[in-house]
């Protein structure tokens, strides 16, 4: 199997297993804290393994500059988390998700060819076109358009977090990258809502009522983050404008979950509609 045919298996896996969480994290409650427990989960999971597997190949290490590129990631990763957060609460995932995941392919393509000098196939542009029409389609069913810039941001985010993983993954071992990513994001996790806390107006009265269960969070985490070290692996053998496109085909898949069985049912042929865009522009920007 050629390296890039590896590296589109593992995003579609890692798609499968990346729209399986999100659909948790939306019933869960409070996404936030959800986040939180179910990466304190995954790092006290994959620490041990991780430890063992570094002890067995030879205890590999990190340079300086692969250890930079995860802590500019993992600043990006945690903005990703709360935005994601708040787009949740604000809307139906069957809106925020293709918002979220169609912008960001998007941009990761654009960073790819501005960044890193790779090249844009001329199909690519009706891509783009697709992918505009796409997002505008989901947004429109929304009654307030509350959860659209948060959904939008998060894109952002995730292009940015994405190509940075894309150069920092490639200096090191991506399992022990991958490890140091998910610790570096918990550690800001618990600081930052610590924070946020701290200046809250008001205390949070139903905090115990939201936080999920530690069964709930332990599934969460190992899907999560084992879905990330398997993009990691994907960026590691090929190249960003490929694994950036193709990781996002959950898109109407969550989109169809959404609108049948958490019934948002508002503007279901528009939101149906708009994820098959967009799904077909990430498609394109994947020749």
């Amino acid at each position: 199997m050629s390296a890039l045919a590896a590296a589109i298996g593992l995003s579609l896996i890692a798609a499968a297993i990346h729209g399986t969480w999100n659909v948790l994290v939306k019933v869960s409650g409070d996404p936030l804290r959800t986040f939180r427990r179910a990466t304190l989960v995954a790092i006290g999971v994959a620490t041990p393994l991780t430890a063992t597997a570094w002890w067995l190949t030879g205890r590999p290490g990190m340079s300086p500059a692969a250890v930079g590129w995860c802590a500019l990631s993992a600043t990006f990763e945690l903005t990703y988390l709360w935005l994601l957060s708040a787009a949740y609460r604000r809307g139906e995932i069957s809106v925020v998700y293709p918002i979220a995941r169609g912008s960001a392919p998007l941009l990761a393509v654009l960073a790819g060819i501005v960044i890193l000098g790779e090249r844009l196939a001329p199909t690519q542009a009706v891509g783009v076109g697709l992918l505009l029409l796409g997002i505008i389609a989901v947004t429109l069913p929304q009654t307030s358009g509350r959860a659209t810039l948060p959904a939008l941001l998060t894109g952002v985010a995730i292009a940015v977090y994405t190509s940075v993983d894309r150069v920092g993954v490639r200096l090191t071992t991506p399992w022990l990258y991958g490890w140091l990513l998910t610790t570096l994001i918990g550690i800001g996790l618990v600081i930052s809502m610590r924070i946020g806390a701290a200046y809250r107006d008001r205390p949070d009265a139903d905090a115990a009522e939201q936080e999920p269960t530690w069964a709930r969070s332990a599934l969460i985490g190992v899907l999560m983050w084992g879905a990330y070290l398997l993009v990691l692996w994907a960026l590691s053998l090929g190249p960003l404008s490929v694994v950036a496109p193709v990781r996002e085909t959950a898109i109407v898949v969550v989109a169809i979950w959404g609108v049948f069985r958490l019934r948002e049912s508002r503007g279901a042929g528009l939101k149906l509609g708009g994820a098959v865009a967009t799904l077909a522009g990430v498609a394109l920007l994947a020749i």
